[in-house]
């Protein structure tokens, strides 16, 4: 199963020690320019049937929109009576080999649609950090747990698909990559989780943006990621962007593309002022580089 808390990504059973080392998404890393190619012919994300990819599985003509799941999760069903495809999620975590969803029309009927994930092997790093760093106190590790359980929900937020558009998302602020998606990171020798999303590096209180229409769902101050926002652009697609220095909207806002979040920081668990930009797909988190729009 993939992270259920993004950015700060905590093995089980937790211990104050996996706690901080899973937590070090802050770490400098190689910068890399931010390269997209998407396809001129799709208003959708491209497709990449790989762990923290996304998959455009067809589900053939209807005349309702039908329901799709990743076992109980709902999936995101986009077209219309002609053809139906449903975008599937995959988890980092996902083991490479056959996969399915299932799909169920207005009738009750129910029918498995099989698809293959590929093995793909993400870019690894040897980090050491000092000793003192990998412990969280008892009241920090407390704040983590109940944040964590908030998040839960949010991540849980499924609302209709939004009538039907481009998913090619707009980069929510300028600047250089300074962390990729999936970088699989071993701190003091211990594997972590990977990267589940990506790091932009850019000045304190430059501004960021809705990459889509969105509903905001939550806003917080959290130990890890510090200032945050989450966004709902319907039908399980959210996206989170974190370490702000200011939040310039609040709970039940609207946005268009483009329009103002907050401001880029250094809030939470960072060394520098960046922007971590996650993208969640079916509760999973994928690599935002599939949603760019140019």
């Amino acid at each position: 199963m993939h992270s259920r808390f993004p950015h700060a990504t905590i093995s089980s059973p937790l211990t104050r020690r996996s706690a901080l080392l899973a937590a070090a998404g802050w770490l400098a890393l190689p910068a890399s320019g931010i390269a997209a190619t998407p396809s001129p012919s799709t208003p959708w994300p491209n497709a990449s049937q790989v762990p923290g990819g996304v998959a455009r599985l067809p589900l053939g003509p209807a005349a309702q929109r039908p329901a799709a799941y990743a076992g109980e999760i709902p999936l995101l069903v986009l077209g219309d009576a002609n053809a139906w495809t449903a975008l599937v999620g995959i988890a980092l975590s996902a083991p490479p080999g056959d996969a399915s969803i299932t799909v169920q029309t207005p009738d009750g009927a129910r029918r498995d649609i099989p698809y293959v994930v590929a093995p793909k092997r993400y870019r690894e790093q040897q980090l050491k950090v000092e000793p003192r760093t990998v412990d969280l106190s008892p009241e920090d590790l407390a704040r983590y747990e109940r944040e964590r359980a908030h998040q839960e929900g949010v991540m849980a937020t499924f609302s209709q698909p939004l009538p039907q558009g481009s998913l090619r998302m707009q980069v929510p602020v300028p600047g250089r990559r300074s962390s990729s998606f999936g970088l699989r990171r071993v701190f003091n020798g211990q594997p972590r989780n990977p990267h589940s999303g990506m790091d932009i590096a850019a000045g304190t209180g430059t501004p960021v943006v809705s990459p889509l229409p969105a509903r905001v769902i939550d806003t917080g101050d959290y130990f890890f990621n510090g200032n945050t926002v989450w966004l709902d652009h319907g039908g399980g697609l959210l996206s989170m962007v974190c370490h702000l220095s200011a939040v310039d909207v609040k709970v039940g806002d609207t946005l268009k593309t483009g329009e103002r979040v907050g401001a880029v920081g250094a809030t939470g668990r960072v060394t520098g002022p960046h922007l971590h930009w996650g993208v969640m797909l079916n509760r999973c988190m994928v690599d935002p580089a599939l949603f760019f729009a140019g």
